[in-house]
């Protein structure tokens, strides 16, 4: 067992205790991982939402097993006052990890570092450890899962009598995406595993797991089960490791030669396919408050078939029901459902996908010429404004070698391209920053615009944000080198950060990145300094619909303007002239499109070509001031 070397404190928000449950389910969600985990690594606090305090509850200084600590917003550090709650940064620290997803994955890292024989921790974490990485704006399931499942929850449980006599649209969506074919990576194996069990006729025994199995080398009670068994055994055999020998057989012959197209589809067992991951953590105590809650009604919860099978399923993995008694959860037992009825696959199947309608034409054939005319015989061309200091740069040579990029793992080549654009964006923002000013560097990867401004901006506070962990402890390395403490470092999704700012800066910010940053820097009135790229990533999401300003929607269809969006990305140095010259007007179109759209929420914009172009294929920068 490895000693925790650093006190890291968990900031959780509380609205107010209900049944069994403690609100927001963010807040119960993070307490059942980290009973799950019997994970003692943090020191937690409760952070009152409101003034309206339960003082019995505030006195008690223990949940479960957990010792909990309660303490006022204002008495947050100051890092963890720009973020929503759930929240984990280390004592005095200024790396934070906000938002539920990343705070979750920190807790199942830091608990198998601390004891690497809980393997079976890691892998709440999944295939490639990728469980919920994705952020919410680009994932449908990370957004299903983390925020519009608790979100429809709290408010079913809210609501009155006559306002939740129907099943919130997400929990249908759940139904919905657990009656989906399951994908993983060794799929065509065990899809003709699961032929040659169909073929053989064989009813598999399945382990079914209670709570005599949570300790490994415990026995394992063996039950028949009525629903196909390949992927139980398959997921179950994961769980007590223990290998299924069904699945271990080599195939016949006549099951080899079948094509992949006729082999059975797989079956859900957990929430993200075969195996019990993260998402079934944190979608367990949403779904049990909405079923407790549904019973009460005298609600029909065979109305969810699929939902309440993988309920109870999820009771009989080892440590599930320990985990839920430390919680105050007390499981339902209800019974298993295997099929739905007929009428009731119809109404799921007419729920809508609004991103799948939105982005159904996302295979677009043809040339951008014909989009491009059509904007031209609209008085439409790509505008760019003259740079503002177009010789303007650092003095690389005199800086400390932690300030360059060179010191990341690039060639020189890359090194000297990336301080070219830095020239760029540090000289706009130079010319708007003035002392005390508040810098935001989103999409900051290692840190490259963050700690130059940090570094050239002694008076001003640089909060780099990233979602990729690694990236951000490279940046945070960096710093300390360099010993700067006018820096803060957010591992979080854009969203998940609240904090007051004056400038948003953002290098490459990736496809739809892009609007996120300057929607952003729009809703907290600050300025903007921006350069896009991976245009042929953007599309139509739940926040952002294309094309964006009044005047490109009056002549532009959604389609259209996704040609300009792919052709935009054909500017690479090994490209034809004339194939970077039309990339080039793309690219022009798209961003002024954004630009228009943000003048019509009064600001002024720029768009501007970097100096050299030559420093990047992307080398188009907003400028934008309210």
């Amino acid at each position: 067992m490895k000693e925790s070397v650093v006190e890291e404190h968990l900031y959780l928000g509380f609205s107010h205790k209900y049944e069994d449950g403690i609100f927001p389910l963010h807040t119960s969600i993070s307490l059942f991982l980290l009973s799950y985990c019997d994970c003692k690594l943090f020191k937690i606090f409760l952070v009152p939402t409101g003034e309206n305090v339960d003082d019995q509850f505030a006195t008690k200084n223990r949940l479960g097993n957990l010792e909990v600590h309660l303490i006022s917003r204002c008495q947050l550090p100051e890092v963890v006052q720009s973020c929503c709650l759930p929240a984990v940064v280390v004592k005095d620290g200024n790396f934070c990890r906000a938002g539920l997803s990343v705070v979750l994955r920190h807790i199942i890292q830091k608990t198998h570092e601390a004891d690497p024989s809980k393997k079976d921790v890691l892998e709440l974490l999944g295939f490639k450890k990728t469980c919920l990485k994705a952020c919410a704006e680009v994932s449908q399931w990370t957004r299903l899962c983390e925020i519009n499942i608790p979100l429809a929850v709290e408010g079913f449980l809210t609501a009155s009598p006559e306002q939740c006599q129907t099943i919130p649209s997400d929990i249908l969506q759940l139904e919905r995406k657990l009656a989906e074919p399951v994908r993983v990576h060794n799929d065509d194996k065990i899809r003709r595993q699961k032929l040659q069990q169909q073929k053989a006729g064989a009813k598999a025994e399945v382990p079914v797991l209670g709570k005599e199995a949570t300790e490994k080398g415990k026995t394992v009670e063996m039950h028949e089960h009525p629903l196909p068994s390949l992927e139980l055994s398959l997921a179950f055999s994961k769980l007590c490791v223990q290998e299924a020998s069904d699945a271990v057989n080599r195939e016949a012959p006549h099951i080899r030669r079948t094509k992949t197209s006729d082999l059975p589809l797989l079956d859900h067992v957990f929430a993200e396919g075969l195996y019990f991951t993260l998402a079934d953590i944190v979608l367990l105590p949403c779904i049990h408050h909405f079923l407790v809650s549904s019973k009460k009604q005298g609600k029909n919860l065979g109305n969810l078939p699929l939902i309440t099978s993988w309920y109870q399923r999820v009771q009989e993995v080892p440590g599930v029901k320990e985990a839920a008694g430390k919680c105050s959860m007390e499981f339902l037992q209800l019974p298993e459902l295997i099929s739905a009825p007929e009428e009731h696959l119809q109404d799921f199947s007419s729920i809508p996908d609004e991103l799948e309608e939105e982005n159904e034409e996302s295979n677009f054939i043809g040339g951008p010429r014909p989009t491009m005319t059509k904007l031209m015989e609209n008085g439409i061309e790509a505008k760019f404004s003259p740079h503002p200091c177009p010789n303007w740069t650092l003095e690389w040579s005199n800086l400390p070698s932690a300030v360059s990029p060179g010191e990341g793992k690039m060639s020189r080549d890359r090194a000297v391209r990336k301080q070219q654009q830095l020239n760029n964006l540090v000289a706009a923002v130079t010319k708007l920053a003035k002392p005390g000013d508040v810098i935001v560097d989103f999409c900051s990867g290692g840190g490259h615009v963050g700690i130059v401004l940090a570094h050239m901006m002694p008076m001003c506070q640089v909060v780099l944000i990233e979602n990729k962990e690694l990236s951000l402890i490279r940046a945070k390395d960096r710093s300390d080198e360099l010993g700067l403490n006018n820096i803060w470092f957010i591992q979080a999704n854009l969203d998940y950060f609240n904090g007051a700012f004056n400038i948003g800066v953002a290098l490459h910010a990736c496809g739809v990145a892009t609007d996120m940053v300057i929607e952003h820097c729009i809703k907290a009135r600050a300025a903007f300094v921006v350069s896009p790229c991976c245009y042929g990533f953007i599309q139509n999401t739940v926040k952002f619909k294309y094309p964006q300003s009044h005047q490109f929607k009056e002549i532009l269809s959604y389609k259209e303007h996704m040609i300009l969006c792919r052709f935009a990305d054909q500017t690479a140095a090994q490209l034809p002239p004339e194939r970077r010259l039309i990339g080039k007007q793309c690219m022009g179109l798209v961003d002024l499109d954004r630009a228009w759209a943000a003048e019509e929420r009064n600001y002024s914009v720029q768009v501007i070509s970097m100096e050299p172009e030559s420093c990047s294929p992307k080398n188009n920068m907003f400028v934008g001031i309210p």
